[in-house]
């Protein structure tokens, strides 16, 4: 009875927004706890690119019995949580926006991060990592230099390569410096996101200088 108590307490948690590492961990755990009582464990999936992708997975593995979306949704997180090939930026104590300054290791679930020259710029969103990539006379650097590009995962917090993501562009969702492109590993998740926050999806390739500037107001000509 304690641990249904306990997930029904988590399931307006896990279904609000943002989510944050503590949370994910978490819900991590309490998916463990649930796996363990409803699922046979070596049947489980071992990794999983994104949490819809995990619960895709568990799905297909007819590991687990009697299980509603809530708990399948809990025990994605488990996979995830104990998945080593999820990697999370990890951004240095002290380490601030290559654009606006802002301490980054503060908002680690919107960190954006791109090596140049094997030295690690990071960012406090997508969209000033766009502007450093857009606007590389303003920053003096060689944009043929650019070795890594990454963004966090909203839902899931690992790192994806900046290239291959979906983006949310200017839902109701905010970041640290308000409108914002809100990255996903695949586009499930990206059209899961606008059905509940709006906003307009978008590929690597539609970003364009006019449309970030656009999130501050400013009008490019």
């Amino acid at each position: 009875m304690r641990i249904l108590t306990i997930l029904f307490i988590l399931l307006i948690a896990v279904n609000s927004e943002p989510l944050n590492i503590a949370k994910l961990k978490k819900f991590a755990i309490k998916g463990k706890k649930l796996s363990q009582i409803f699922c046979n464990s070596a049947k489980l999936p071992k990794s999983a690119n994104s949490l819809s992708d995990a619960i895709l997975k568990i799905k297909k593995s007819n590991a687990c019995k009697d299980i509603d979306n809530f708990k399948l949704k809990f025990i994605a997180y488990s996979i995830l949580q104990k998945d080593k090939n999820n990697t999370k930026i990890k951004v240095p104590n002290g380490a601030k926006c290559s654009v606006c300054g802002m301490f980054v290791y503060k908002y680690p679930k919107w960190a954006a991060t791109m090596e140049i020259d094997s030295k690690k710029y990071y960012f406090d969103g997508v969209k000033d990592m766009m502007k450093y990539y857009f606007f590389d006379g303003d920053f003096k650097y060689d944009r043929a230099k650019i070795s890594k590009m990454e963004v966090t995962n909203y839902y899931t917090l690992n790192a994806i390569k900046a290239k291959d993501a979906f983006y949310v562009y200017d839902s109701k969702v905010y970041g640290p410096m308000g409108r914002e492109l809100i990255p996903f590993s695949t586009q499930k998740e990206a059209e899961s996101f606008i059905a509940d926050h709006g906003g307009e999806l978008m590929k690597f390739s539609d970003i364009t200088p006019k449309n970030i500037m656009a999130l501050d107001g400013i009008e490019l000509k």
